[in-house]
């Protein structure tokens, strides 16, 4: 018990979060590990006292029993599933060849030498052997079996010769494919490429593969895109047999839905969206009531009247899980048929809808609600600038009713700040594109009145659907629903944080989770308009957890929601039509489904999210170089971004980031201090600090590995380096 004492004195906050939570429950298991123990008496060892956590112990017991690491013995009792000196978990390849194997069954991550890999690349689950541990060294093993590959294919660059090729891959993989003459698909020297590895012999170095389509020219726009996507597993378009299938659906809309449907199309109603966007799913309509309250309706695409369970269409949606945004392109989740016609609020059409509709009164409280399909006709099409036009001017067309809502969301942004909500505001970066898709310029888009009334009512119809569905008393089994969960913050990140922020005069909370998000809000309006603002909402944003999908409910700890999902969006995620059929299911009084199946596709949405979020982050950073390439030796100002033992990461004002490498810091010997984010010289003492401004030359650029180069530049624009002594 000694190991849960050290365990618990780790943890800051009052209460755990699911991935500390674990390693506890783990650790609890292996001090006895034939010894069965329920939820009750795992909380009591922790010494859980608070209601909230000891829901949580439930979850994480679930999960750790899916996962395998857990047998269960008997309604809620569970013990150590008995596994010999083995561990699973995922593997993270290093530069240099070798692994750590993640595995919340070990301490520690499992170092794993090149030659013992057994061809496992990153990202992959797989069965680690443990070798006999040597005082004073960290786990290490070797893996004797792969669980499932991360990856089945890779884009790369060709090198072909006569009558053969290697197809180097990007991104981080430690190896490049062979292609035998016969599986070269026409590829020419130097192009970029998909393969897909065919067999890899036990003692063979390179695996052997085949080319499965061939992407084009580098440097040419068009390719790169393509790239990006295929790097990512990302599909490039729908299938001939997909796209049929969307052909066939009637844009009429059935006499008898008429019926059916509650009829909104005399209500003022409109939609509010980014000025190139083509799919609008979502509207909202208000009206006074004669009460003298407002009945506020926020009507969502009926996406599932059209996408059957079992189509191609539905099973096409699930696979992508996602829409895909790049720097210059919507990759859709949906046809274009259904994306961008049938399903969209398109203004003027008469549309199907699935809707929440708000008696709301003067202080934006909730008095009464309704759950249903609707039919509606959007008046107006705005965008997101001719909105806020309307709320500064009070001027154009449905002004009364956009500046009701607007003060309506208003206060509902309030209440919910007040609740424990976290104000993240993150400035993104965007190009003017020209026709060859060459990047013009930068300029940057920030959320302004216009966009946070619309979250606002996104945010409350997410709220109350989850809560409609998921609450119910404590003598209720709750019903299988999709959530939308974020974990409290990880207290160690947050001390690391908190010690970093201590620098700059700032310091937040960590006593309670509730008092963690108050000083966070307070010290994010604190840090506006400062040089450090960036750097220190960053790292923020880092010390929180990533939200995700599931069917176990654990609130959402940066909204500050026990309950929350994402319902209003079906056109592009897929979690979202999940949710819709769940709702529909139960508005008819239908029985619970089985949570099981639910769960592994809320695992896949949040994996495809993921890659989409990534993909969209490679694209912007292709064009961040792309864009530099002719500012090549000018100097520029920036802030320390990043600090790691390889180089320095730095923002330029105009938010691109690059690296300067610490070997061209070439006046000293430079030793990286990871807690204090900075890197000190042996001899000097300069310092070189996550948030210090530099000034900086542009080096180098490599956009095939998409990577910025500068160096250091001196008040004369040398590279002689400026840290500062301490």
């Amino acid at each position: 018990m000694a190991k849960m004492k050290k365990m618990k004195k780790r943890i800051q906050l009052a209460a755990f979060n699911k991935k500390n939570l674990k390693s506890a429950i783990l650790s609890v298991m292996y001090d006895d590990p034939v010894k069965p123990l329920n939820y009750k008496q795992i909380a009591s060892v922790l010494e859980i006292r608070d209601e909230e956590s000891r829901k949580l112990v439930v979850v994480v017991l679930d999960e750790l029993h899916d996962s395998g690491y857990l047998e269960q013995l008997g309604r809620g009792k569970f013990r150590l599933r008995t596994r010999g000196g083995t561990v699973t978990g995922e593997v993270d390849m290093q530069p240099t060849g070798y692994a750590y194997v993640h595995s919340e069954e070990a301490e520690t991550p499992v170092y794993v030498s090149a030659r013992n890999l057994l061809h496992a690349m990153a990202g992959d689950r797989v069965r680690v052997h443990l070798f006999a541990r040597r005082k004073g060294h960290d786990l290490e093993g070797e893996v004797v079996e792969i669980l499932e590959r991360s990856k089945k294919s890779f884009v790369g660059t060709v090198e072909l010769t006569r009558n053969y090729a290697f197809l180097m891959p990007a991104g981080k993989v430690s190896f490049d494919i062979f292609i035998p003459e016969e599986h070269l698909g026409g590829v020419k020297n130097g192009q970029k490429a998909i393969a897909e590895i065919t067999e890899w012999p036990a003692n063979a170095k390179n695996p052997v593969g085949r080319i499965i389509e061939v992407l084009g020219d580098p440097g040419v726009h068009e390719t790169e895109m393509h790239a990006i996507l295929a790097e990512f597993e990302l599909p490039l378009r729908f299938p001939e047999e997909v796209e049929a299938a969307a052909e066939k659906i009637p844009l009429e809309i059935p006499p008898r839905e008429y019926s059916n449907r509650r009829d909104f199309r005399e209500i003022s109603t409109f939609t509010i969206d980014p000025a190139d966007a083509k799919d609008f799913d979502d509207a909202l309509s208000v009206r006074t009531l004669e009460n003298g309250n407002w009945e506020v309706g926020i009507h969502i695409a009926d996406v599932t009247y059209y996408v059957k369970p079992g189509s191609l269409l539905e099973e096409e949606a699930f696979e992508r899980g996602t829409s895909v945004y790049l720097v210059d392109r919507v990759v859709p989740m949906l046809p274009e048929k259904l994306s961008n016609g049938v399903c969209s609020l398109r203004p003027n059409e008469d549309k199907l809808c699935f809707s929440a509709v708000f008696e709301m009164d003067s202080e934006a409280r909730v008095v009464h609600e309704w759950f249903g399909k609707s039919i509606i006709n959007s008046d107006r099409r705005f965008n997101y600038e001719e909105a806020q036009e309307i709320i500064e001017t009070g001027k154009g067309d449905l002004a009364q009713e956009i500046l009701l809502l607007n003060s309506l969301a208003e206060k509902l942004r309030e209440k919910r700040f007040r609740s424990g909500s976290i104000a993240f505001d993150r400035v993104e970066i965007k190009f003017n594109i020209d026709e060859k898709g060459k990047p013009l310029s930068v300029y940057f888009t920030e959320a302004r009145e216009s966009n946070k009334m619309i979250e606002e009512f996104m945010l409350l119809a997410n709220r109350r659907v989850a809560e409609l569905c998921g609450k119910t008393d404590d003598t209720k089994t709750p019903r299988t629903f999709v959530y939308r969960i974020h974990d409290r913050p990880d207290a160690e990140k947050l001390d690391n944080f908190n010690n970093f922020i201590h620098k700059f005069g700032y310091g937040i909370q960590t006593v309670t989770p509730k008092s963690v998000a108050e000083s966070m809000n307070t010290l994010l309006e604190a840090i506006k308009g400062k040089k450090e603002q960036n750097v220190v909402e960053m790292l923020a944003i880092r010390a929180m957890a990533k939200a995700e999908y599931s069917t176990r409910n654990i609130g959402h700890y940066g909204l500050a929601f026990d309950y929350y999902t994402h319902f209003t969006s079906p056109i592009r995620r897929y979690p979202d039509m999940m949710v819709h059929r769940l709702l529909e299911k139960y508005l008819e009084g239908g029985r619970s489904p089985h949570a099981g199946d639910y769960e592994e596709a809320c695992r896949h949405a949040s994996e495809m999210e993921s890659r989409a979020a990534n993909a969209e982050r490679a694209s912007v950073k292709y064009k961040q170089i792309e864009f530099m390439q002719d500012h090549m030796g000018e100097i520029f100002n920036g802030v320390i971004s990043g600090v790691t033992d390889w180089g320095l990461y730095v923002e330029l004002e105009n938010k691109i980031e690059g690296m300067i490498p610490v070997g061209e810091l070439d006046d000293d010997f430079y030793i990286f201090e990871e807690k204090e984010y900075l890197i000190r010289g042996r001899h000097s003492g300069r310092v070189f600090q996550l948030g210090d401004a530099v000034r900086v030359k542009i080096w180098r650029t490599n956009l095939e590995k998409k990577q910025l180069d500068f160096l250091l530049a001196g008040e004369n624009g040398n590279n002689t380096p400026r840290g500062r002594k301490e």
